[in-house]
């Protein structure tokens, strides 16, 4: 009966791959066609890029590949001052540069725009189109994603499947799984922007799958660590709570494999941390990502009397403060002016000569501090202050609200893609069966979602945003792969009922229908959010 059963397996294996072929094609002629499409609000100033967020990456990429810089301003503004409308981003920074002159920056990490900026240099420098030119920007743009996303995320599906055959048991449950990798996921939808949340669900899923046979066969071949060093350390330099999966994994191999894990995960990831560090020093002379820099003031550079703050409610600087500043190398000159923040208690002081700028703060009651700058996200026209931001952007002020609507709200985890129910079905099929690798799998996917959501959920309130104005709940879209190799043994339970075979097809149509509600812009907000708001439930 064995060898009649793994004959049989032998037989629909290769119509298996066949659907999974025909699945995948779908999946890619779905993002390859919509990339040729472009929602734009301006017939008469056509924009390849879909929001603030991907302009905001691409003004780096074409800021390095054209001038060789990481300042924008360039790319933002034309050569009157005026905003590019196909450019312009709300996603910036500013700050003091290397010729000690204060510039625009995109507030995004730098690895993975200056990765692509090489890819842009190539192709300029191949075929003499760049980014610059607006007849050609579409072009080059859609090629790029085409290579930086789609195809990446294909090979990612292949993955997939090769798990679902390797710890799949049914024809229907292998299918499902993929049939769900393939078409029913927010990643297919945001392959067609340029984005970090698809970029690191690859970076995961190959991290995984090079490492699957030291946990499943006691493998040590040295390559595959070293790629799933450079993969799971560049999932963190794009999700940084990714790093709760690579010290994850690390700690898992180092036990399973202690020399290969030092000799060649080790220094693997180190090359990639230290590429990540490295640019974005270059960018901006920080350790610290641009979007850290905010909010918040410097050191302390000098303390005055409180009674002072008068003067600089008035607009005056006073000499004693000159002289503070001066003795910490700072000498501001007469052009230097002072700009009120919140009344009557905090002001900028900003030097136009020499492009020093210095916060003050009164601290009471009784003391003034002069403080280094450090908020980058405080420049005129800055969309990040309370009074400007809009919308979801504002922050959602209950956190109770706030997880329903995370899990089954107008931006649910559940809501939005049921198919992640089976998820936490297959989990719990998993964790209740022998300790072996599976079991060892589905722990560390069951610890890393509850580590990542409570991460989300405990943010402060002006990341309490939902992701902005996004089709789904976008902050989770790395955890994609492992979710969907834990639908696998829930699918295989189905396979034999009526009843939980028509479930699947439910929640798959639902999943199918929200990825692609938003398919020619996934940076607008889901058809939950959307219906809600018409019916008045909710009003940002």
């Amino acid at each position: 009966m064995a060898e009649t059963a793994a004959l049989k397996k032998d037989e629909w294996q290769p119509i298996r791959w066949g659907v999974y072929a025909l699945l995948i094609a779908v999946a890619m002629a779905g993002m390859a066609s919509r990339l040729m499409q472009v929602r734009s609000t301006s017939i008469a100033d056509p924009s390849p890029f879909l929001s603030a967020n991907d302009r905001s990456r691409w003004c780096t990429i074409r800021s390095l590949g054209d001038q060789g810089t990481y300042a924008i301003d360039d790319v933002i503004f034309n050569a009157k001052g005026d905003r590019q409308r196909a450019w312009h981003t709300i996603d910036l920074v500013k700050h003091r540069g290397r010729d000690s002159q204060e510039h625009f920056y995109s507030s995004k990490p730098t690895l993975l725009p200056t990765l692509m900026a090489g890819e842009y240099w190539l192709i300029k420098n191949t075929t003499g189109a760049s980014l610059s030119n607006k007849h050609q920007t579409f072009y080059v743009a859609r090629l790029m994603l085409l290579l930086s996303h789609v195809l990446p995320l294909i090979g990612a599906m292949w993955l997939v499947a090769l798990f679902a055959e390797k710890l799949g048991t049914s024809q229907w449950g292998r299918i499902f799984v993929v049939a769900c990798a393939t078409q029913a996921t927010f990643l297919s939808t945001f392959a067609i922007t340029l984005n970090n949340h698809v970029v690191a669900a690859v970076a995961v899923i190959v991290a995984l799958a090079a490492l699957w046979p030291v946990f499943s066969n006691d493998s040590k071949a040295w390559w595959r660590f070293v790629v799933a060093g450079l993969a799971a350390a560049f999932a963190v330099t794009c999700e940084l709570p990714a790093l709760a999966f690579f010290a994850m994994l690390a700690v898992v191999i180092l036990w399973r494999a202690p020399l290969q894990t030092l000799v060649a995960f080790t220094p693997a990831a180190v090359i990639v941390f230290a590429a990540a560090l490295g640019t974005n020093y270059l960018a901006h002379e920080s350790l610290k990502p641009a979007y850290a820099h905010r909010y918040k003031d410097g050191p302390v550079l000098a303390q005055l009397p409180a009674d002072l703050a008068a003067k600089f409610e008035a607009g005056q600087l006073p000499p004693v403060a000159i002289s503070e500043v001066k003795a910490k190398g700072i000498e501001l000159s007469p052009k230097t002016i002072i700009e009120p923040r919140t009344a009557g208690e905090r002001w900028v002081i900003w030097d136009e000569d020499g492009h020093d700028r210095l916060a003050v703060q009164l601290v009471k009651p009784d003391k003034i501090e002069i403080r280094a700058w450090d908020d980058w996200y405080d420049y005129e026209g800055t969309y990040w202050t309370a009074d400007r931001l809009q919308g979801v952007d504002k922050g959602e002020p209950s956190v109770a609200v706030y997880i329903f609507n995370c899990l089954i709200g107008h931006h649910g985890l559940f809501s939005l893609t049921p198919i992640w129910l089976f998820s936490v079905w297959g989990l719990f099929l998993w964790l209740r069966g022998p300790r072996d690798a599976r079991w060892f799998l589905a722990a560390a996917i069951t610890l890393l979602t509850l580590v990542v959501l409570a991460f989300y959920f405990s943010r402060p309130l002006i990341d309490r945003n939902y992701g902005g104005v996004t089709s789904g709940l976008r902050w989770l879209f790395w955890l994609i792969p492992l979710w969907l190799l834990a639908i696998i043994p829930a699918a295989d339970a189905t396979a034999n009922s009526r009843w939980g075979r028509i479930a699947a097809v439910i929640c798959f149509a639902i999943s199918v229908f929200s990825a692609n509600y938003a398919a020619l812009n996934p940076w607008s907000q889901p058809w939950l959010f959307e219906y809600w708001y018409q019916l008045g439930w909710i009003n940002y």
